[in-house]
């Protein structure tokens, strides 16, 4: 058993080496195995088997639960009932049935390759060099100019059981090589041991890239003829256009969205050749699956005004969406999936950048991901040769392939927030931190807004990464800075469906000894902030024209009179009137404003540990610690409010079930008589 672990954590270890690197694969991109025998815990004899990376994972973060675990003889016996490649994807319910014990993760499509192979390890890998090769027009030559007889060409094959058994052939055949280019694909590496492999893989994408820039012709995308727009009005301009595209690639379903100008992006779409290689589409399988068969690309220089572009951007979007339609009516076969949607996956905007789109934060980063690698493909392949992706009718087989949609069908159910981007005043403490948490339990991507920026980034680092959460220092009595908060936002997530007005203060005196100051601070925080914020959220959710929810955390104290409140009461009854207000101005847009009435949260309140507590507790006769008991006992049910019972109708009011109100007062307040809505 002590050799099997060993086999396996060398495994583990050199999938984890070669995932980390982008130049070997993408995430989630390719595959590795090990065989080895153990012993059969029924025969109790020995037992040949083959650990391969499953389904769905990823070489950078692969566990041992992410392996797929197969006897190799039941495997190999496949090859005597093979159907042939018209009934190809029968052989994966197959796998199956050659599972050793429980089996692991479940088996990907290209288990055959690594079980048939004769050879102890074996990786399966996307690199951009690698792709590069397999994309050129004349790429089995420059394979033979570039690596002699140590590396195959294998044509363009769909991947399944009928490449597993090519792939062996050649190996069979060709005892000197160390691996194949894949035709449209990538590189199959193997070897006796796994350093061997990995040594093997390393070689071929370092040889790949060594050709590729000693025989590259310089310029391969042709000469600049925009130069992408200085950095802080790329990004400004990038803020101003995400909402918008955001929401055209919402069309068939909400996208959560991504925004990349790396060098090699805005490079890309400066040279004069990037509409033509852009029309063309990517290759590599893991590539359009999550770009789709081919971008969305502006045809406006970085200097028009912004209105054109947003008009063209909208004319485009509907020519791409009949493009779509008629790609998938070209080739849908009666058995085909359904459309899955005609919105683009990527969208190239000259001098600004790339925005990309999925159904989480993480999706549409890894998409744009994918786009950078297939620039680097299109570089490489142009340089060398011509860029030659796979037919038109092999990607519409890939994309809608039986097995994807199986694979599609698997994933869990979205939480009722997903797809969603909520932004939190006040996050960083209290109600706010108890608030931004629980959006994101439900699936929402969560900006976590605070003027104590540390505080934000606490709460935001503590709820995940960036794919989940990301934090922004502001000040919601200044419009400019709660400008530049939006921009972070929608740069972060590509819009704002969900804005929660959260920030508050409270300061407790009588009338007369109550301030000006003390008038304005807090009318400036609660009744303008709020105001200034709507009026930021309105505008990204217009530009979207996805709707929206927008919430106010009001107080029992806007409709109740309580002694020695009156900035802050008079604050929030002007928080409250603006939920009315604005669920009448803007309900036209499908934006919902709706408010929260919340009484007594002591523990855990940024507000009363900031003195409101001792304040209010003075003013009642009783010790600052019994606070929350005190407020609960004068309450219809006796109980305490927490932040987290805040938190619970924020999503009430904005995950489904309520959809259809607005403009609505919801008390959390464990009952208040005197503060009943009437």
């Amino acid at each position: 058993m002590g050799c099997v672990m060993n086999q396996v954590e060398a495994l583990l270890g050199r999938s984890n080496r070669l995932g980390a690197d982008p130049r070997n694969t993408n995430y989630a991109g390719g595959n590795t195995s090990a065989k080895g025998a153990e012993t059969d815990p029924v025969t109790g004899q020995p037992v040949e088997l083959v650990w391969v990376k499953g389904s769905g994972g990823d070489l950078g973060t692969l566990t041992e639960a992410g392996l797929a675990v197969l006897r190799l003889d039941r495997l190999r016996a496949l090859t005597s009932v093979y159907p042939g490649v018209e009934r190809e994807d029968e052989m994966v319910a197959a796998f199956d049935f050659c599972l050793h014990g429980k089996g692991g993760a479940a088996p990907s499509i290209d288990t055959a390759m690594h079980g048939l192979v004769d050879a102890a390890h074996v990786d399966h890998l996307h690199p951009d060099a690698g792709i590069a090769f397999a994309t050129a027009a004349d790429g089995e030559a420059l394979v033979k100019a570039c690596f002699g007889d140590r590396v195959v060409w294998v044509p363009w094959r769909r991947p399944g059981f009928r490449l597993g058994l090519d792939i062996a052939a050649v190996k069979r055949e060709n005892p000197q090589a160390i691996g194949v280019i894949l035709g449209g694909h990538g590189i199959t590496a193997w070897g006796a041991t796994s350093e061997e492999c990995e040594a093997n893989s390393l070689d071929i994408i370092a040889t790949a890239q060594r050709y590729l820039d000693e025989h590259g012709r310089p310029e391969p995308f042709g000469p600049v003829v925009h130069e992408p727009l200085a950095r802080d009005e790329r990004l400004r301009r990038a803020a101003e256009l995400a909402p918008v595209v955001r929401g055209l690639a919402s069309t068939d379903s909400p996208q959560v969205g991504h925004f990349t100008d790396t060098d090699v992006v805005l490079d890309f779409l400066a040279r004069e050749r990037h509409p033509e290689l852009a029309a063309l589409g990517t290759s590599c399988p893991d590539h359009f699956l999550r770009t789709k068969v081919r971008p969305l690309v502006l045809d406006l220089p970085p200097t028009a005004p912004p209105a054109d572009v947003v008009a063209r951007l909208k004319q485009l979007h509907e020519a791409y969406r009949e493009d779509y339609k008629a790609y998938y009516e070209r080739h849908a076969e009666p058995d085909s999936p359904p459309m899955r949607g005609a919105d683009p996956a990527i969208v190239l905007v000259p001098g600004v950048g790339m925005f990309s789109f999925g159904r989480n934060k993480q999706t549409a980063r890894v998409a744009g991901e994918f786009y950078v690698n297939a620039i680097n493909v299109m570089r490489g392949a142009e340089a060398v040769s011509r860029y030659a992706p796979i037919e038109e009718r092999e990607k519409f087989r890939i994309e809608y392939w039986a097995l994807e949609e199986a694979k599609l069908q698997r994933m869990p159910k979205p939480k009722p927030l997903a797809t969603r981007v909520a932004l939190v005043t006040g996050g960083g403490s209290g109600i706010g931190r108890a608030i931004a948490r629980r959006l994101a339990a439900e699936g929402a991507c969560v900006v976590v807004a605070d003027r104590n920026g540390d505080a934000a980034r606490e709460v935001a680092e503590g709820i995940g990464s960036s794919d989940a959460a990301v934090a922004v220092t502001v000040d919601v009595t200044g419009s400019a800075g709660l400008a530049q908060a939006f921009r972070e936002a929608v740069l972060a997530f590509g819009g704002v469906d969900l804005v929660v007005n959260n920030a508050g203060l409270s300061i407790s005196k009588p009338l007369e000894e109550t301030t000006e100051a003390d008038w304005d601070l807090q009318h400036d925080v609660m009744a303008k902030g709020s105001f200034l914020v709507s009026q930021q959220a309105a505008k990204v959710m217009r530009a979207q024209g996805m709707g929206g929810d927008i919430i106010y955390i009001s107080s029992k104290n806007a409709v109740f009179a309580g002694p020695n409140n009156v900035a802050y009461g008079a604050a929030k009854a002007d928080q409250a009137h603006q939920v009315r207000l604005l669920a009448a101005e803007l309900g036209g847009d499908g934006i919902r404003v709706n408010g929260i009435n919340p009484d007594g949260v002591v523990r855990g309140s940024g507000i009363f540990a900031g003195g409101w507590g001792a304040q209010r507790a003075a003013v009642y006769g009783v010790p600052e610690e019994k606070l929350g008991e005190f407020y609960a006992q004068r309450t219809l049910l006796k109980r305490e409010v927490l932040p987290e019972h805040v938190a619970a109708a924020v999503v009430a009011l904005t995950a489904g079930d309520l959809s259809l109100t607005t403009g609505l007062h919801v008390p959390v307040d464990a009952g208040v008589a005197a503060a009943f809505l009437r």
